[in-house]
């Protein structure tokens, strides 16, 4: 079975790629796209170009943060960029579930290649700063993209405490947190707020990524990729729990620009 298949049932049980509750991605979205004084955006004509808010998702997948979005609030439209057709095509079959389908347009190519006519009042890359080679290289491209007093929404991986040699390999160079934040701000963007992921979100994630794998393999005992899925769901759990359990945590930012000529202190 390829990577993008068996990704794509590893989350089907956590449609939020990301070690995110459904009550912090209600509350990231509310901080990001409801910026406007009104306590909803159902009744603020005037927000945003034509009277509507502009959300780009960049690295979008199945375009769960965008769906989110959409059906939250009305006065939302929204774009999604990212490579693949199957979580492109699971996007638009869901918006149309959704009746959310004529305020989402999808573009299938290499997300920081994206180019688009008009800014957006929120920028969004949640879990996909691989694409752009880092969390700071992300924030770059998702200011191209940002309208004056826009937010941005990223979510990126740090160390909570001292990795292993195994779990450094196999993750990459992250930093601790303050560490991180003080890259964010002396990168030129201020914290308006963040979400660092609870032991629970961080464990349920894992459960229902390798849950999602191990239950269609135990269902599908005659597949031929049924030995292959359940191996992969088996390697990853025992890498989950030997190699980075207690190191890895996930850090969500809502971000604006900082002015120019402001300067903010680091964080420690």
């Amino acid at each position: 079975m390829n990577p993008e298949m068996i990704s794509e049932l590893a989350h089907t049980q956590h449609p939020i790629n990301s070690p995110l509750g459904d009550a912090s991605v209600d509350r990231l979205l509310d901080r990001t796209v409801n910026t406007v004084p009104s306590a909803s955006l159902a009744d603020t004509a005037s927000t945003g170009r034509g009277g509507r808010t502009r959300v780009l998702d960049l690295g979008c997948g199945e375009g769960a943060w965008l769906l989110r979005a959409l059906a939250r609030y009305p006065g939302v439209t929204a774009e999604g960029v990212d490579l693949s057709a199957r979580a492109l095509a699971k996007a638009r079959s869901e918006a149309v579930a959704l009746r959310v389908d004529q305020r989402l347009l999808l573009h299938q190519q290499d997300a920081a290649e994206f180019v688009s006519a008009e800014p957006f009042d929120a920028v969004l890359s949640v879990g996909a700063t691989h694409a752009f080679g880092g969390l700071l290289p992300t924030l770059d491209a998702a200011g191209k993209h940002l309208a004056p007093g826009g937010r941005v929404l990223v979510g990126d991986a740090f160390w909570q405490s001292k990795p292993s040699p195994a779990a450094r390999e196999m993750l990459g160079s992250y930093e601790d947190l303050a560490t991180t934040m003080d890259s964010v701000v002396a990168h030129g963007w201020t914290p308006v707020f963040g979400h660092i992921s609870t032991r629970e979100e961080l464990d349920d994630f894992e459960w229902c990524w390798t849950g999602s794998l191990t239950t269609w393999a135990l269902d599908h005992p005659e597949d031929p990729a049924c030995a292959e899925v359940l191996a992969v769901a088996s390697t990853h759990r025992s890498e989950w729990l030997r190699d980075y359990r207690d190191s890895f945590g996930f850090l969500t930012l809502v971000l604006g620009r900082t002015p120019k000529g402001v300067g903010i202190g680091q964080s420690a």
